[in-house]
């Protein structure tokens, strides 16, 4: 038996079923015990405090295929005082082989449960990291998450996968200096986790588990050590800038490292061949799916995907798929096809205007009488049971029901779009396939116009400096209304007191 303190071997955790080469589509096969096994590549749903945003875990249990989540650690740091030092996370009650993050949220048992330290997409944070701690944005505003403390939350909380800390700060282009006190910085980072995490037995003790079974991972660790696999992050910058650290991944910490976290899809160039066995997971907030295909053929295993939560807040229904149906073609140009024709210019013109849209506003008055499916031929529970009528009036009538309806229809959307992908890699036709894919459908997704969910506000970015409120503020102090509310009933509320003429003359009734 190996020590149950070892992480997972990336032999274990990822088996790859094609080329496993650098900077090209690659398919595989995440394992991690007691969890769904997740095909790559594939997409991992974010979470807003470790809710699918409008999804219900009921809901995600039996109408989506939903099978990992990512959590952000500051979204369950609260207020701390000397009495309740420990957020409510922390406090859940949880057997000796449980996560209390995952009883926290509620997460089902086989739910691949990811944590790192800020939530996805992040809100940008004043650049004030330091050698030991990293900028965050709590619930109750700006503070500094210590790498101690983030060991420590690992310990309590006990996710599947952590994503380790990085010096990053976003919005910002650092220079020369900043650079190398990024690469420091994120280098020490993953040393200490390690070294607290896993190096309690030696480097061949480690590498003779990863020979062990999987069900070995489940069992209950000593407080000091943790079952999760670490993700080492790889910083979005040049592969000289970064040389000692990833020489470092690749020699020193390479036997406690089961993964890589990449923040921009050139750093996949970065990943070395001794890496190259490694899940990738991406953070690069793709704007459509567009770029999801260029990160997949740069051999990005695991992607977020932040505008699918974007458009099912702004009431817009994905409508795509990698193999989409021929475009129609005019019957005069079926009755009059010609051997090899040239391409004219009206042609060319005629081929761009026939494009797709990637997706369509449910806001559009168009839709008011449409009772066609969200996607022609779409299997999810949405387009079963409702049509696009209904969620324009769901949306007009601002029920709750249409932003779930909306996220269950863009996950399957996405999913049967991975789906494809992976068919498509298999099949060795990817590069034609995505050529295809580009000439069928727009570069870009509409520009959300509707009104959204009401969102907490430190999930916004802020809007600057004397900028007036996001939303309109819903409650408020009642001392003016209580003031006139008194000044009201002086003047022209009745009273008991009041005779029959005051009543008249306040409209209670007419004396006769």
């Amino acid at each position: 038996m190996g020590s149950e303190s070892s992480p997972q071997s990336p032999q274990e955790m990822l088996k790859f079923t094609s080329t496993a080469s650098i900077l090209t589509p690659r398919l595989g096969r995440l394992a991690v015990a007691g969890r769904k096994p997740i095909s790559t590549p594939h997409y991992i749903p974010l979470t807003s405090r470790g809710v699918v945003p409008h999804i219900t875990q009921d809901v995600m249990r039996d109408q989506t295929a939903i099978g990992s989540v990512f959590v952000g650690l500051e979204d369950f740091l609260e207020r701390q005082t000397a009495k309740n030092p420990f957020p409510p996370a922390y406090k859940v009650p949880t057997a000796a082989n449980e996560s209390a993050l995952r009883n926290f949220i509620c997460l089902p048992d086989d739910l691949l449960l990811i944590m790192g330290p800020r939530r996805e997409p992040p809100i940008k944070c004043p650049p004030s990291n330091t050698p030991n701690s990293i900028a965050i944005l709590t619930s109750v505003g700006y503070r500094q998450l210590e790498a101690s403390h983030y060991i420590e939350a690992i310990r309590h909380l006990r996710p599947d996968i952590i994503i380790g800390l990085a010096d990053l700060v976003r919005g910002h282009n650092p220079g020369l200096k900043r650079r190398g006190k990024m690469v420091d910085r994120t280098h020490a980072y993953t040393t200490h986790a390690t070294e607290q995490l896993y190096k309690s037995k030696d480097t061949s003790q480690q590498q003779g588990a990863a020979t062990t079974t999987t069900t070995t991972t489940t069992t209950t660790p000593p407080t000091t050590t943790t079952n999760a696999v670490y993700f080492a992050p790889v910083l979005p910058l040049e592969n000289a800038e970064q040389s000692i650290y990833l020489e470092d991944l690749e020699s020193e910490l390479r036997p406690y490292i089961s993964g890589l976290a990449l923040y921009e899809s050139a750093s996949l160039s970065a990943v070395s061949e001794p890496l190259g066995d490694l899940p990738r997971l991406l953070f690069s907030a793709p704007a459509t799916p567009h770029e999801v295909l260029r990160d997949v053929s740069l051999g990005a295993d695991l992607h977020t995907i932040p505008f699918m939560g974007i458009c099912s807040d702004a009431g817009i229904a994905l409508n795509f798929t990698f193999f989409p149906p021929p475009p129609p073609q005019p019957q005069e140009q079926q009755e009059e096809q010609t051997s090899t024709p040239a391409p004219s210019q009206n042609q060319d013109q005629g081929q761009a205007q026939a494009q797709l849209a990637l997706a369509y506003d449910l806001w559009s008055p168009e839709h008011k009488t449409d009772t066609r499916p969200l996607s022609e031929n779409c299997e999810c529970y949405t387009c079963r049971n409702h049509h696009r009528a209904y969620l324009h009036h769901l949306l007009s009538a601002k029920e709750m029901l249409a932003w779930s309806l909306l996220q269950i229809h863009n996950h399957h959307t996405m999913d049967v779009f991975f789906a494809q992908i992976r068919q498509s890699i298999d099949r060795a036709t990817f590069d034609a396939d995505t050529q295809a894919f580009s000439r069928r459908y727009v570069s870009e997704l509409p520009e959300p116009k509707g009104q959204g969910p009401r969102l907490r506000g430190y999930q916004l970015p802020a809007s600057g400096p004397n900028q007036p409120r996001r939303h309109a503020r819903v409650y408020g102090r009642l001392d003016d209304a209580a003031e006139k509310f008194a000044e009201s009933q002086q003047s022209s509320v009745a009273t008991p007191d009041t005779g029959a003429d005051g009543l008249e003359e306040h409209g209670f009734a007419k004396k006769v």
